[in-house]
């Protein structure tokens, strides 16, 4: 069954990347078969994460060309192999950032997977056979193991669902394993498609949520999803008067930016959780931590159970992402706008569009 389904190779639409810096356009690749434990969705929406375009334009030097990016899939089951047990044809499914994993490491014991040093990422990697290269979900469909398949909630928009697959389980993660909750004092820093989703998360799980945002227009966005104050963070000077305020600060920075001047808005034995990934390495003043016996971390997604977790979660409290939705041909001026942070706050494609 298994041999067969390796032959039957299935036609797939999708948007590339053919080289660095390439402008994506349309491409036309085979996924594998569907073998005994494997799920075939057909993808409704994919939603665009800014770690795309640094995929894309090799800004990692770490990208696989050619590249078809997406780790923010959303769509529907078409069809399940023999041994299928948790999926059913017509069934909402969804991946996000990886599709496979060693299985037998601690972390993967641990059911942490996202930090398994043999993950097979969703696109820009390498099958487990070390050769086959992994294509993402800005295409038609996609073949994955049921263990890496995700149920997407009923009651929510799907293409609103897609970023909850990066966006949400990145900013849900730390959230839920730093406990933070009902008596908590947390600052987001930057509110875009990380930020704002942590805004949801953390106001729903009862703390007192400040954003720190260098853009004084997104003040009353942040307010509609739950902060009760909002700290317009261009002057660091705006800073002083809130050292040893926050219990914990999760940055979702990717610029070069003050870290330890946040540092010092921690009270003492609080954390600070960097999500986002900046150019250079950030400037870290040590004694910010002595002083206060304060932590600086960091969090790389979530494992494939917090992930439905946070899933079921989002159904129960209503909670999802606010998306533009483009048809494929305007993805390379999606990822313009995105540089320029001129989208509140992401971009999703629909793949019939493709």
């Amino acid at each position: 069954m298994a041999e067969t389904a390796q032959m039957t190779r299935l036609k797939t639409k999708g948007y590339a990347a053919l080289g660095p810096g390439a402008a994506l356009a349309p491409f036309g690749f085979e996924r594998r078969g569907v073998a005994p434990s494997d799920v075939l969705i057909e993808i409704d929406y994919c939603g665009v994460c800014h770690s795309d375009i640094h995929l894309v334009r090799d800004e990692w030097n770490q990208s696989i060309f050619p590249m078809v990016p997406g780790h923010e899939i959303a769509g529907h089951v078409k069809q399940v192999g023999d041994r299928v047990t948790n999926f059913k044809v017509g069934d909402r499914a969804g991946v996000g950032c990886m599709v496979d994993s060693d299985r037998t490491c601690s972390s993967c014991r641990d059911g942490e997977e996202q930090y398994c040093e043999n993950l097979v990422q969703t696109y820009n990697s390498v099958g487990k056979d070390g050769v086959t290269p992994t294509y993402g979900g800005y295409s038609t469909q996609i073949v994955v193991d049921e263990s890496f398949v995700l149920r997407l909630p009923a009651n929510l928009e799907l293409a609103r669902v897609a970023p909850l697959l990066c966006a949400g389980i990145t900013t849900w993660s730390p959230l839920r394993h730093w406990k933070t909750g009902t008596g908590h004092r947390v600052a987001i820093v930057g509110l875009g498609g990380l930020g704002h989703m942590a805004v949801q998360f953390a106001s729903k799980l009862g703390a007192e949520v400040t954003v720190f945002s260098t853009s004084t227009s997104k003040e009353a966005d942040a307010r509609r999803l739950g902060a009760q104050h909002f700290v317009m963070a261009r002057d660091l000077a705006v800073l002083e008067p809130l050292k040893r305020r926050f219990d914990f600060i999760l940055s979702t920075i990717s610029a070069q930016y003050g870290l330890s001047n946040y540092l010092e808005l921690l009270k003492r034995d609080g954390t600070m959780v960097q999500v986002g990934v900046p150019p250079e390495p950030p400037a870290l003043n040590v004694a910010s931590l002595i002083m206060a016996r304060r932590s600086i971390a960091g969090s790389l997604i979530g494992g494939i159970r917090e992930t439905q977790e946070m899933l079921d979660y989002c159904g129960q409290n209503q909670i999802a992402s606010d998306i533009e939705l483009i048809s494929a041909d305007r993805i390379n001026e999606a990822y313009d706008r995105m540089v320029r942070s001129d989208v509140r706050y992401r971009f999703v494609i629909d793949t019939k569009t493709l």
